[in-house]
């Protein structure tokens, strides 16, 4: 049986995790462990990090315990390689974290005063553009697009993008001017897709290519647009596009579920009408 001494000398967890890093890591630990890098482990970043986001989706608590687990994984993982390289390590990582907390939160931990959430972000962004512009002098380099993660999903950069020019005021004054800028660029999309329907066939000057370029251009302009008039109407575009694809999802498997009823294993074969029916009838159960 363990004595309240006993307990008092057990490491704390963060500890222990980084200890069973190192173990795993060390000479006598796990061949796969040892053999990952930085690089080799940029996947499981990025997928642990949406498996993060499917828990909350579901609302699943003890999935979300798990899943963060994993994430922290990641970092501890990430950090244990640094440090092997001399560069930096855990205690590190949670350092720089709680001083930078420390540090933008000045109407908690110094003289500032906020009011409400909107008083919380300008200062938040206050202290993010001094840090940033510190570290533009310092590296030579002044440009307030300077540090976006450039393997941000595309939606998210370029809502981020959107939002660091909107700092020093070149945005739209509303979203009803985004709205007007949505329309602009479908309607060039249109035109650029027309063009490219009456190229016909590739010439050997390669106009057909060209014209597929347009396309793909006009498509990304009319995208971006609609990122755009997303943050203005404060909607997470990555979120609700996620919510929008596991919405059809969700139908479409409802459908599946309907066929199978009727004694069809699948859908293949059916028309389209009937296959609108079936969807129409998985939305009508959803009323």
């Amino acid at each position: 049986m363990q004595t309240a001494g006993s307990e008092r000398a057990k490491p704390h967890p963060f500890a222990e995790l980084v200890a069973v890093m190192a173990a795993l890591r060390g000479e006598n630990g796990c061949p796969w462990d040892k053999e990952q890098t930085h690089e080799s482990l940029r996947r499981y970043v990025l997928e642990e990090a949406y498996e993060v986001v499917d828990a909350i989706d579901a609302g699943d608590m003890r999935a979300l315990q798990e899943e963060l687990g994993d994430l922290l994984l990641q970092v501890v993982f990430h950090a244990r390689i640094a440090e092997e390289n001399g560069l930096f390590n855990a205690d590190d990582v949670v350092r720089g974290l709680t001083e930078k907390l420390i540090r933008r939160h000045p109407h908690v931990f110094g003289q500032e005063s906020a009011k409400d959430a909107d008083d919380v972000l300008a200062i938040w962004q206050a202290v993010k553009a001094k840090e940033q512009e510190g570290k533009a002098q310092t590296e030579r380099t002044a440009s307030l697009m300077d540090g976006i993660p450039r393997h941000y999903p595309a939606l998210l950069y370029a809502r981020e993008v959107g939002a660091r020019a909107s700092e020093v005021g070149f945005d739209w004054a509303n979203a009803d001017e985004v709205w007007e800028k949505v329309l602009e660029e479908a309607a060039e999309l249109r035109e650029a897709v027309a063009r490219l329907a009456g190229n016909g066939t590739a010439n050997a000057e390669g106009g057909q290519s060209a014209a597929v370029n347009a396309v793909e251009e006009e498509w990304g302009d009319l995208i971006f647009a609609l990122v755009n008039y997303a943050r203005h109407l404060a909607i997470e575009p990555e979120a609700a596009v996620r919510r929008a694809a596991a919405k059809f999802e969700a139908r479409f498997r409802a459908m599946e579920n309907l066929a199978g009823k009727e004694g069809r294993s699948s859908l293949a074969g059916r028309s389209l009408a009937e296959l609108d029916a079936l969807w129409d009838q998985v939305k009508e159960a959803e009323d």
